[in-house]
């Protein structure tokens, strides 16, 4: 039975207060488990969203930008920015929220914050990804780069790829040292580092997540040897990057979509004709991830609006039979819906 029109004027909103309920409501491994169930699930039926690099507004100090998609049933997009200057500000790099919406009505599902929510959906798709990349037997990966997405990417890879040690370096050794504390009691031994080169001491696994807006090289080639796989998320806009160019030349490189990385990612340092892999074509059997234990694997990833979409519904079942959610009177529903006039003069009173 379909809802009645009273029903359909209110939309389920997630607060941030909400989703940090939610998580522990639920658990933050967990969440991370199913996630990155709900985003593999979408990467297998890849080819039936609506595809379009995302929408973004640059300025000299950050981006703002919309991610939108469609499965052909929902809807979704994100509004995200990314203004590293921010931290020095006392502000957040990254903000984002996010909206749901039935294709056959046009009339949202759910509105929810994103800041929260992107953090966890980045994590769950770096350790989904890596299941088909990573070296077998990994244990140990470097974190390079220890702000706010590092203790989601950290308790991901232990959730789902069941490495067990991080090793964690940044120029600011207070970050380093705010990441470490955080990870106390998470089942994790936890190694401080001073210098990237220390951090990659046996470690299987390489992430970098830096929030300069620069061509910057975290990586430098010699710091690579064979076998590793590299996690890449910090590049997400033209003229930002973390690895040096000799390091893709030697790396299987594995992009979200290809639209988008080649103007944001890692790959934008590379001639158009270079081979790349998209992800989901791993995922869905029909290419191969990593091949030998020798190879360097490469998931240059620049974060794509399917993920948030998978995020999003995954937001709007979890909140089923919970209190962390607040029923917003968004939409207006008149009694007649060509009498939008009359509703609003009814309204006086």
């Amino acid at each position: 039975m379909p809802p009645l029109p009273s029903e359909l004027a209110y939309v389920p909103f997630v607060s941030v207060e909400h989703m940090m309920g939610l998580v522990h409501h639920i658990g933050i491994e967990k969440v991370l488990i199913e996630l990155a169930a709900e985003i593999e699930a979408d990467f297998k039926r890849w080819e039936l969203f609506d595809k379009t690099p995302r929408v973004a507004s640059h300025s000299e100090v950050g981006v703002i930008e919309l991610m939108p998609t469609s499965d052909g049933e929902m809807y979704g997009f994100k509004y995200v920015n990314g203004h590293p200057k921010n931290t020095k500000e006392g502000l957040q790099t990254v903000t984002a929220f996010g909206l749901l919406a039935d294709v056959n009505s046009g009339y949202p599902k759910l509105l929810s914050e994103m800041t929260v929510l992107t953090a966890l959906r980045t994590a769950a798709t770096s350790a989904m990804a890596a299941k088909h990349l990573v070296p077998k037997g990994a244990t140990t990966m470097a974190m390079i780069g220890n702000g706010a997405q590092s203790e989601f990417q950290c308790l991901a890879f232990k959730a789902i790829c069941g490495i067990d040690t991080v090793r964690l370096y940044d120029i600011d050794p207070a970050a380093t040292a705010k990441c470490a504390r955080n990870l106390q009691g998470q089942g994790l031994t936890v190694v401080p580092c001073k210098t990237g080169e220390e951090s990659m001491e046996g470690a299987q696994i390489i992430t970098t997540c830096t929030a300069d807006k620069q061509c910057a090289t975290i990586l430098t080639d010699n710091m690579i040897g064979e076998g590793v796989h590299i996690n890449a998320i910090g590049g997400d806009c033209p003229g930002k990057t973390e690895l040096h160019r000799d390091i893709l030349l030697r790396s299987s490189i594995f992009v979200e979509y290809p639209e988008q990385t080649w103007v944001e990612g890692e790959i934008q340092q590379l001639d158009k004709d270079h081979e790349i892999t998209e992800l989901w074509q791993v995922i869905t059997g029909q290419t191969a991830g990593r091949r030998s234990d020798k190879e360097i694997t490469l998931f240059d990833s620049v974060g794509f609006a399917i993920e948030d979409f998978s995020a999003l519904r995954y937001i709007s079942k979890a909140i089923v039979g919970t209190t962390f959610f607040t029923q917003l009177d968004m939409l207006a529903d008149p009694d007649d819906p060509r009498d939008l006039f009359g509703m609003l003069e009814r309204s006086k009173g």
